[in-house]
């Protein structure tokens, strides 16, 4: 086993696993602390240390809102621990790995976890390493800075930094990729062979690295869990890229908000004052999210992706079937057919043709869809439309999930699966659930390796074939309760025009 690795900056020694023949190396420094006048810079050099450093246990999580307090699905899901250690000294990664020399070069996963920009860190529950690991695969799971510390512009950092003005928590995710090209093949990982993975703002972050011009090489295959977020009813996405100059005036409010009139006095500010602050300030202006800074954020990274202009890697993408449900709107004294001419415009006429449509659902909504659905799958057959030589692999999550709470298909849930860390979940899951896990971690770790999904299950079998989607040749896999259930053929009507409706607004950017 690797139980010690040298690292570019010194000697790092790891930790057994709860199976030993794992080996976890938690909170390795990648970058200096961004502190004092690090702050709200791009991520700097490490410095080097003496001797061998012990890596037993996660470094601090990022400046955010302390979590585990509230009684929220998240809170009782994961977010369980009010005294987990913070701090804005927060630029760490982990690293699982079941390899026993250096030379094995096994393939690599890094992920970047969600939380809506704002929240979220490497050392929730779920996002254990190990059981990827004994597949072969070397996780690494990165820290970035959030919110106002990883996503501020204001004109005075503009002026002295024009290269890296903002988006520095983008940029951590960048140098803990970088931090894996240089080091990882000490911990048995093979630099060649990195595939980035994130889910919700983790799934919009990968999709922002693919978008970077400067990352063309990084990384061999991206999965998006979750993060192509589009509403085909509201001109507003949930994930919002804003133009440097509006962030810049957010960034000029927020300093006026706190009392500062310069960069310099608000780098000496109290971290912890600053993110109270920043709570109240957002109860009535916007939160500092990913900016089109010319610089690592071009342009909007779905649009980025649709036109082929990314990082051209196979993607695995997909999305749970309860989330972010998508209604049309109808406004008081506002009749059916005049709601969906003014959400939709010359699609209307086609979507009142629709049963989805006319049919109020349960909940009297119409029109209910999963935008993210309609995304990747419009995404999806355009890019191979173009003659894209990639392949690309939709999923859909639906097995029941237990609870007192009745969750459904919620948001987040599939990542106890992906991630086959269900033993450490308060919910009564069963056999099935285990067994679906199995499957769809067995599907994840293939992906990571070859590209593609495909492969044996742990008793030799087959698993269900899994085959790319296209536009011609629709395909996705629908993990249910009893399993992984491939899907081919004809796409529903409802859901080509959604998707015809969202590809048509990216490409306008009326987002």
């Amino acid at each position: 086993m690797i139980r010690t690795a040298k690292t570019e900056n010194g000697w790092v020694r790891g930790m057994e696993g709860a199976d030993p023949r794992i080996t976890a190396f938690k909170g390795i420094p990648f970058a200096a602390p961004p502190v004092g006048g690090n702050r709200w810079r791009a991520p700097q050099p490490c410095q080097n240390w003496e001797g061998i450093r012990d890596a037993f246990r996660f470094g601090p999580i990022a400046v955010q809102d302390t979590p585990g307090l509230g009684d929220d699905i998240y809170c009782r899901e994961w977010h369980v621990d009010p005294d987990i250690a913070m701090d804005e000294d927060c630029l760490y990664l982990n690293v699982y790995t079941g390899a026993k020399t250096p030379a094995e070069r096994q393939p690599v996963m890094v992920w970047i976890y969600g939380g809506a920009l704002q929240w979220g860190y490497p050392a929730e529950m779920e996002f254990d390493g190990e059981r990827l690991a004994r597949r072969g695969v070397v996780v690494v799971t990165v820290n970035y800075r959030l919110n106002v510390f990883g996503f501020l512009a204001h004109p005075e950092l503009t002026g002295q930094q024009p290269d890296a003005p903002t988006n520095f928590g983008s940029l951590d995710q960048q140098a803990g990729i970088l931090w894996v090209i240089r080091n990882i093949q000490a911990f048995g990982g093979d630099p060649d062979n990195i595939t980035i993975a994130g889910q919700s703002a983790g799934g919009g972050s990968v999709l922002s690295q693919m978008a970077c011009p400067r990352n063309a090489g990084l990384f061999q295959k991206a999965v998006v869990m979750s993060g192509m977020i589009r509403s085909p009813y509201g001109a507003d996405p949930i994930v919002f890229h804003q133009p440097l100059s509006e962030a810049e005036q957010n960034g000029k409010d927020f300093f006026a908000f706190l009392g500062v009139s310069t960069l310099e006095e608000a780098r000496a500010l109290d971290a912890l004052y600053i993110r109270d602050q920043y709570a109240k300030y957002v109860q009535a202006a916007p939160r500092m999210t990913t900016v089109i800074d010319h610089q690592f954020c071009v342009d909007e990274p779905l649009k980025q992706f649709l036109e082929g202009k990314c990082v051209d890697v196979p993607v695995m993408a997909g999305n749970t079937r309860d989330e972010f449900p998508g209604f049309l709107p109808i406004g008081e004294g506002q009749s059916l057919e005049e709601a969906a001419r003014s959400a939709l415009g010359s699609y209307s006429e086609a979507f009142l043709k629709m049963p989805e449509a006319v049919q109020p659902d349960a909940d009297g909504g119409y029109g209910r869809v999963n935008g993210i659905e309609c995304t990747i799958k419009g995404i999806f057959g355009r890019r191979k439309d173009s003659g894209s030589a990639r392949d690309y692999y939709y999923y859909r999550f639906e097995p029941d999930i237990p609870g007192w709470d009745q969750p459904g298909c919620f948001h987040s849930v599939d990542l106890w699966f992906f991630f086959e860390t269900l033993a450490k979940c308060w919910r009564p899951f069963t056999g099935k659930h285990y067994d679906l896990a199995r499957q769809m971690c067995n599907y994840w770790t293939n992906f990571i390796k070859t590209g593609d999904p495909n492969g044996v299950d742990a008793d030799g079998t087959p698993m269900p074939e899994w085959a790319p989607y296209t536009a011609e040749q629709p395909a996705e896999m629908v993990f249910t309760t009893d399993g992984a259930r491939p899907v081919r053929g004809q796409e529903r009507p409802f859901v080509r025009l959604i998707s015809d409706v969202i590809i048509d607004r990216i490409r306008e950017d009326a987002f």
